[in-house]
């Protein structure tokens, strides 16, 4: 099977001379077969490449056109540009505007598709795509107008219902995109932009389930989407499936060996699983200990994973339990529901229970006491519009806002109360994630408590 599609996509492009809807029909079957199929592309592409400087005239404009559609199918969206302006005909301008969508060129986008349509290239994929434009520009009227035009498609056509739900997002209505995005992959199965859509949007409402399944989804189609696999690397993680995110970060690296982030992510989570094989198995928690307050946690039977945690937090004694909740628990690293469970037997065979001097106050541990409101400061009516500020506005990148809304933090107001190392506890939130922060914080003259 390999032998064949190795010899298919390789004919593709170096034994056929002509290169049409039918070879890029052929290309995203071959490519959905496995993910070593990006790799003889990736060789493919070299051969032609050296075919290409020999060639001049006509022979040279079908090389670019050929280079053109693998580097796109390969996420190489700039190299693609570069050979299809140098291509002729409506599959290379149709092309060539996709490649210039991800470039945010949208001058030169429109006019691409104008020449896509002149040349014969479908009419409604023409206009389709020009209403994608429109609505990344923020011409959401011109969008909709397209849209209203072309609502015979309604009944079959995945990338109609994309459309309309990207727009409903734009208007904030993730209810109707999502049911648009829904119908898209119904309609068209390998919509990987429908499926993406959905992964972020079951991501944000906490489905981690159904998220994974959607990207999973998502990047079984060509080209692969970049998002989605960071994205998907990040729910891996989250639910401790290390392996599987570092396979997506690899991904990553293979396709972009310059870019220093996917090497960032993939360090982060080779630590992770390392991090992850130590303490697998909780250890038996002893019956009878002291009832008090001041009692060391060291003098408990406790997992590797979950001594780790406590010692990060600060937490020494059983006092100290009672005055941290639940989800800062849950938030620091590795530390999950069997940890928590695990700490939940400890406090409760002393009769206490996580959290309970936060919720009873002085009258239970009398060392605790509220701490006094911060001293209000005198700010500017600007200086509060800043501190207002919700941090969804600041477009952090997938890791960093599920911490913050593990945490809580709603606005730039919340985030700047946090020390470095209060982030860094939070579990998949490492150097990368924090670097992150520290330069949308220096964008608005701010930085962390303590920096």
């Amino acid at each position: 099977m390999m032998d064949v599609l190795r010899r298919d996509v390789k004919s593709l492009f170096l034994e056929r001379e002509e290169c049409d809807a039918g070879t890029v029909q052929q290309l995203r079957q071959a490519l959905t077969q496995s993910t070593e199929q990006y790799r003889l592309l990736r060789d493919t592409v070299a051969a032609m490449q050296q075919k290409l400087a020999q060639a001049s005239g006509a022979a040279a404009k079908r090389w670019h056109l050929k280079i053109g559609i693998a580097s796109y199918f390969l996420g190489r969206t700039r190299d693609a540009a570069e050979h299809l302006r140098q291509a002729e005909g409506a599959l290379a301008s149709f092309y060539l505007a996709k490649a210039l969508i991800s470039l945010e060129q949208w001058d030169e986008t429109l006019k691409a598709l104008d020449r896509a349509e002149k040349a014969g290239y479908t009419a409604t994929q023409v206009q389709l795509l020009r209403a994608e434009v429109y609505r990344r520009q923020g011409r959401l009227e011109q969008a909709r107008e397209i849209l209203g035009k072309l609502r015979d498609l309604s009944t079959h056509s995945g990338e109609y219902h994309y459309q309309q739900g990207k727009l409903y997002l734009e208007e904030g209505d993730r209810e109707k995109a999502a049911e648009h995005f829904e119908r898209a992959v119904e309609l068209d199965p390998h919509h990987a932009a429908a499926w993406f859509e959905l992964g972020f949007l079951n991501d944000l409402a906490g489905n981690d389930d159904e998220a994974i399944h959607c990207l999973e989804r998502c990047i079984a189609q060509p080209p692969v989407h970049v998002g989605a696999l960071y994205n998907l690397g990040v729910l891996y993680e989250d639910n401790n499936q290390y392996q599987r995110a570092i396979e997506c970060y690899e991904r990553l690296v293979r396709a972009f060996p310059t870019d220093e982030r996917p090497r960032l992510f993939l360090k982060d989570a080779l630590a992770s699983r390392e991090q992850s094989m130590v303490g697998q198995e909780p250890r038996p928690i002893p019956d009878k200990l002291q009832q008090v307050l001041d009692t060391p946690v060291t003098e408990f039977e406790l997992s590797v994973r979950v001594r780790n945690c406590l010692e990060r937090m600060n937490i020494k004694t059983l006092g100290d339990l009672t005055r941290v909740t639940e989800e800062q628990l849950l938030a620091s690293k590795n530390f999950g529901e069997t940890s928590l469970k695990e700490l939940r037997a400890v406090m409760e065979s002393k009769g206490l229970r996580i959290g309970q001097a936060l919720e009873e106050g002085a009258r239970y541990d009398p060392r605790f006491r509220e701490a006094p409101p911060p001293p209000q400061l005198a700010f500017s009516e600007q200086e509060q519009a800043l501190l207002k500020k919700p941090v969804s506005e600041l477009n952090f990148s997938v890791r960093p806002r599920k911490a913050m809304a593990k945490l809580g933090i709603q606005t730039v107001g919340d985030l700047i109360n946090y020390t470095a190392d209060q982030l860094l506890e939070v579990k998949n939130f490492g150097v990368t994630s924090l670097n992150e922060v520290r330069a949308k914080l220096a964008e608005l003259g701010l930085k962390l408590r303590g920096d």
